[in-house]
Formats: C-alpha cells, structure tokens, sequence
C-alpha cells in the first residue's frame, strides 16, 4: 500500500483540474473532435497533454470541488469555454463548407453526397474537398500550436469553473457568423459567376437551336469546368486561411480575456 503515498494529493487535484479544462476544450474544438479518431485515443491524448500542461500551469487549489453540484457548475462553465473558442474555428471551416455545397449545388452535385466521418452525417463531394484542404493548410501553418498556447494562457486569464458571458463576446460572435456568408461568396464567387455564365450561355443556345438536346451537353460540361475552376479556388482558401491563422490567437485571447472577466 506504500505505493499510495507516491502521488501527492495537491498534485493529483491540480492535475485533474488541467485535465478537465484540457480534455473538453480538445473534445470541442475542432480536428481533435473528430469522429475518425477513437475515443480511447482522445482520451489518452488529453492525458498526455494534461500531464505537459499542469506543471507549467497556475491553478487555484480552492476551486476544486467537494460536492456534486459544484462539480457540475465547474464542468458547465468549463464546457462554456471550450464552446466558445471552438465557435471561432467551426464557424472558419463552416464557410469554406458553405462555398463547397454552393459550388456543388450549381454543379449538379445536389444529390450526389458522402458521409462526412466527423458527424456521420451527408454532406456535398465539393464541401468535404474544400474542408479537408482547409484543414490540411490550417494544420500546415501551425494552427493547432495556437490553439495549445491558448488553453495555456486560458489558465491565465480564466480561473478554472469561472465563465462570464459578456456583452462584447456576442458582438464578436455576431459579427463572425455574418463574416461566415460574406467569406463563403467569396471563395466561391469565381466559380459561382462562371458558371452562371455558362447556365445563360445554354439557355441562350437552347432558345436559338430547339434542336439542340441542352440538358445532355451542359450537364457534363458543367461538371468538368466547375471541377477545374473549384481546383483553382482552392488557392483562394489557402489565403483565406492563411489570414485567418494570422489574427487566429488575437480572436482566441480576445475571448479568454472577456470570459475571464476583463
């Protein structure tokens, strides 16, 4: 039984505090979240990182919780956090999502759709294309060493089981979900107004020439020139997520600071 006494019980508290912020902010934070990875290995992987984390640290050994109902208030305002700051990155990859299914719908891709492994759900062949990418440059331009500073400095600026939802952070949040839409028309604009274009074209040549079977000849050239001009606007979402990741830990820390209070 000697072996109990190796693990000091401050430690031991001031580990499962780390843990619990570690874990639930990689679980909701995109990336991490994702369907495809096991959850042994999620589980494992916030170990690991808590365990690098919490001797780096400062917590506040009093607000370890000594009863169920004050579990529940740090678990809650725990998720609150991990919620907020990966709105930030969902709502970045859901335009990039959002260009894909315009782009598709106008493709003819409107019926033809993939299981997306995140959420087991169906989702557009162009939206799971242009996510992927997304992710591939976010990952390549160190976007998830941002994210692991962030939780670092969250210890800073936000007491663990403390969440203040003030007034500025839904401003910001407002104002990312409009940026969503504005940012989806963007990337996909070349390619929406291109084939458009082609659209009236036909419809022009099916007007002039009745006799002409329209229906068999768009169809197909719409698809290669949408795949040809989507293969070029995925340099558009290499800059737009490379500006993104430019100001990404400014937007984390300016959530961190208002939900701690500031």
């Amino acid at each position: 039984m000697d072996i109990l006494n190796v693990i000091d019980p401050l430690e031991f508290r001031t580990y499962m505090l780390v843990l619990l912020r570690v874990s639930i902010l990689l679980f909701m934070l995109p990336v991490f979240s994702s369907n495809v990875f096991p959850n042994r290995l999620k589980m494992g992987f916030a170990l690991v990182v808590s365990l690098a984390f919490y001797s780096v640290v400062d917590v506040d050994l009093s607000r370890f919780p000594m009863t169920v109902i004050a579990t529940g208030l740090l678990v809650l305002a725990e998720a609150l956090i991990g919620l907020t700051l990966g709105l930030c990155l969902r709502m970045f990859f859901g335009s990039v999502q959002l260009a894909g299914q315009i782009i598709g719908f106008q493709m003819g891709f409107a019926m033809i759709n993939v299981v997306d492994p995140q959420t087991g759900s169906n989702v557009s062949i162009m939206d799971q294309l242009g996510y992927w990418v997304c992710v591939i440059v976010f990952l390549l331009l160190n976007g998830h060493h941002i994210m692991f500073l962030a939780i670092i400095d969250s210890f800073k600026l936000v007491p663990i089981g403390f969440f203040m939802m003030q007034k500025a952070m839904m401003t910001k949040i407002i104002d990312l979900g409009a940026q969503l839409f504005l940012l989806a028309i963007k990337i996909g604009a070349p390619v929406i107004a291109s084939l458009l274009f082609v659209s009236v074209g036909f419809g022009l040549v099916a007007k002039f020439s009745p006799q002409m079977n329209v229906m068999i000849v768009a169809f197909p050239l719409k698809i290669i020139g949408g795949l040809l001009l989507f293969g070029l606007t995925l340099q558009i979402i290499v800059i737009v997520t490379r500006n993104y990741v430019a100001g990404f830990k400014e937007l984390l820390m300016y959530f961190l600071f208002f939900a701690g209070g500031g």
